[in-house]
C-alpha cells in the first residue's frame, strides 16, 4: 500500500512538547509534513485561505493534534471555532493533552474529536503513541 501524505498541524504552546513530537516523528520515521501553531488563533490562520493565498496547511488529508491548555485561544475554544466553520468542520482532530479531567473529555467529544489521548510521561511511551497514531491515520480513508 502506497503511503499517502498526511498534513499534520500540531497546536501546542509548550516548546518541550513540540520538540518531543518532532523527535518522535524522526525516531519512528514519520515523514508527513508537520506544521506547528502555538495557539488556536494561529492554528485557524494556518488552516484558512487569506488574500487569495492557499492555507499554510494544505487542505487535503489534514490532521490536527491539539493541546487543550494554551494561551490566547485554548483547545476547546479552538474546537468550537473549527466546528462552526463549514470549510474546516470535517477536519479530524486528536486531542493530545495532560488534562485528565472528565469535563475536558466530554467537551472535546461533544465537539467531535476523533480521539482524546493523554500525553505519556516517558519518551518511549510517547514514541509508541506517535507510531500507533501514524499507523491508524495511514489506514483511515479521508474525504
Amino acid at each position: 500500500m502506497a503511503q499517502r501524505v498526511m498534513n499534520i498541524l500540531l497546536v501546542e504552546d509548550d516548546e518541550v512538547d513540540i520538540m518531543n513530537v518532532k523527535r518522535a516523528f524522526k525516531k519512528v520515521n514519520i515523514t508527513n509534513p508537520l506544521h506547528v501553531a502555538t495557539n488556536g488563533i494561529e492554528a485557524l490562520a494556518m488552516l484558512r485561505s487569506s488574500n487569495g493565498k492557499p492555507p499554510e496547511v494544505p487542505n487535503d488529508r489534514r490532521l490536527i493534534l491539539l493541546d487543550l491548555n494554551m494561551p490566547k485561544m485554548g483547545g476547546i475554544e479552538f474546537l468550537q471555532e473549527l466546528r462552526a466553520d463549514p470549510q474546516l468542520r470535517p477536519t479530524p482532530v486528536v486531542v493530545m493533552t495532560t488534562s485528565n479531567q472528565d469535563k475536558d473529555k466530554v467537551e472535546a467529544y461533544n465537539l467531535n474529536v476523533a480521539g482524546y489521548l493523554l500525553k505519556p510521561v516517558t519518551f518511549n511511551n510517547f514514541l509508541e503513541l506517535m507510531a500507533t497514531l501514524n499507523k491508524y491515520w495511514t489506514l483511515c480513508e479521508m474525504p
